[in-house]
């Protein structure tokens, strides 16, 4: 299955995708959210006849986060083999984990908005695993898929200045309002490997990214596992697996995002998100 919601922002609907069109399901849920998925939405829907049910074609409307305001966003930073290489950092034993401020997560195609004074923002295409069911001191990894909703696209954006520079924790650069555009839609399990899929980003049309979900350090059903030994996880929360070499700030000089500047982020399987770059206005 792949879900989503659409509309204006504050008013989307909850919706299944079929083919080049959007079915409503409004009228069965109230949203794709922590509390519906918690009260058996997914399976609400599953068993529906969704025939009648009306229809929005692709392209016609916005898209929306596929998660109404999810409860946590967490983070594995250093999860890629040529990423880890191209920043010189040492091979983490363990995940790397930190959290990201939900209320950065926006929809697939919203403006990236540049906060003022910023000369370090980057861009970084994500894995992101959604969960579905809660988790908490998970037995071992093979369990781990049983908790999983599906999958999506997640651009990472970061400020390195406030990232790396301003010493502290690394959330500081990842919390800006709309550094996390989601979607476009959630695909689940059954419908894609999430361990070997191509992940790509482009800025301006010139390919900056390009890898494959094989080269991560700490596999997904691991990455679940490990982070349900020390944080309960719950149904709609986000976790972002990790971004691949070619990121902005590996480049000698380092290649940042400015006003102006065009993001596209795809994953294999799951679509393609677009990103106008924006400056700050008060």
């Amino acid at each position: 299955m792949r879900i989503a919601r659409i509309g204006s922002a504050g008013q989307e609907k909850p919706a299944v995708v079929a083919g080049n069109e959007y079915i409503l399901v409004d009228s069965l849920i109230d949203d794709w959210s922590r509390a519906s998925l918690e009260a058996g939405a997914m399976a609400t829907v599953a068993s529906a006849d969704l025939s009648a049910l009306p229809r929005v074609a692709k392209g016609s409307t916005r898209i929306g986060s596929p998660i109404n305001r999810p409860t946590k966003v967490i983070c594995v930073g250093l999860n890629y083999l040529g990423h880890i290489k191209e920043t010189n950092a040492d091979t983490p034993a363990e995940p790397v984990i930190f959290m990201k401020a939900p209320d950065s997560v926006v929809g697939p195609n919203d403006d990236v908005v540049i906060p003022p004074n910023s000369l370090a923002t980057d861009y970084e295409v994500e894995l992101a695993i959604v969960i579905g069911k809660r988790a908490l001191y998970l037995n071992s990894p093979a369990d781990s898929k049983a908790h999983i909703l599906g999958y999506t696209i997640s651009q990472d954006v970061s400020e390195r200045h406030w990232q790396i520079e301003r010493s502290g924790q690394w959330v500081k650069g990842k919390s800006f309002p709309t550094f996390n555009p989601i979607g476009p839609e959630i695909v689940t399990g059954d419908e894609i490997n999430p361990s070997n899929l191509r992940l790509w980003c482009s800025v301006n049309d010139v390919m900056k990214q390009d890898s494959n979900t094989d080269d991560l350090l700490f596999g997904i059903d691991h990455i679940v596992w490990y982070i349900s030994q020390f944080m309960e996880l719950f149904p709609g929360d986000v976790i972002n697996t990790g971004t691949p070499f070619g990121v902005g700030l590996g480049f000698k000089p380092p290649v940042y995002l400015a006003a102006g500047d065009k993001i596209k982020t795809g994953i294999e399987g799951i679509g393609e998100i677009s990103n106008n770059c924006v400056a700050y206005r008060a």
